[in-house]
């Protein structure tokens, strides 16, 4: 395993404002979303916004350093700005230049925060370049598909076809792993429209934690990680979260569903 490793979600929910100026729509908010969500069906057959209306709520972040501590980690509208949570996750980047891990990064959250950072006016080139200002990053970017520096987990286990491309959920519980248990990125806007900002940090911060776990089988796979290195990653995993109250939920879904395949069955054999 190459450290430091960041891996990363973003949560969204449509961008009223941009939405209404690019379809010069002159209408009460009340009335907005529902007529962005029918101009979308028309368009595409799916209320699934196109990616540069899609406002950033929240970016979450699991980083590993070179001595493998972690740092679970969220930036919400809760205390910034969409801009402000761009510039926060962006930073990363400029100080540090991890292996970037995700699940369907590469299709929709780059793409997303490429967009949204472009509409704040911000500048990324640490997270963009691609080797017109460093030119090792010709080789190795974090846009390029078959580049390590960004690991799309579910791209490169589908072998990069698009049509066995899979939902992290299911994986995730196939796995033994909690999956988003019983969650669901349709209630995003409500818990931002309501102010439920611990439900909207730790349905991301969720998905976060299953990419991350999927993320060590995958390298287990990959004979990039050892089964014994793998065991000591995943009580390392689950010693961190019994410190954090918040997560405690995630813990005991895992401990439940661990026990439903042969190999996860022992992850909290040891633990108290």
């Amino acid at each position: 395993m190459r450290l430091p490793v960041l891996v990363f979600d973003i949560e969204t929910m449509t961008d009223l404002k941009s939405g209404a100026h690019l379809y010069d729509l002159n209408l009460e908010q009340s009335d907005l979303e529902q007529a962005l969500a029918k101009l979308r069906r028309q368009e595409s057959g799916s209320d699934f916004q196109r990616l540069p209306l899609h406002e950033i709520v929240c970016i979450s972040g699991l980083w590993i350093d070179e001595n493998g501590t972690m740092k679970l980690f969220s930036f919400s509208k809760e205390n910034f700005s969409e801009a402000e949570i761009l510039s926060k996750f962006l930073s990363i980047f400029d100080k540090r230049h991890p292996t970037l891990v995700s699940w369907n990064g590469a299709q929709f959250d780059l793409p997303v925060i490429l967009y949204r950072t472009m509409y704040h006016g911000l500048s990324a080139p640490s997270l963009f370049d691609q080797g017109e200002i460093d030119t090792q990053k010709r080789y190795n970017n974090y846009q390029n598909r078959y580049h390590h520096r960004h690991i799309d987990l579910m791209d490169v286990m589908s072998m990069f076809n698009l049509r066995n491309f899979q939902k992290l959920d299911d994986i995730a519980h196939m796995l033994g792993y909690p999956g988003k248990r019983g969650e669901s990125g349709y209630f995003v806007p409500e818990y931002v429209k309501t102010q439920q900002w611990l439900k909207l940090t730790s349905y991301c911060e969720g998905d976060v934690l299953n990419t991350w776990l999927i993320y060590l089988r995958w390298l287990l796979l990959k004979g990039q990680l050892l089964n014994h290195d793998h065991r000591l990653w995943i009580q390392a995993t689950i010693h961190y979260l019994q410190g954090k109250p918040e997560q405690q939920d995630f813990l005991n879904v895992w401990r439940e569903r661990s026990l439903e395949t042969a190999f996860t069955e022992n992850d909290f054999s040891t633990q108290n």
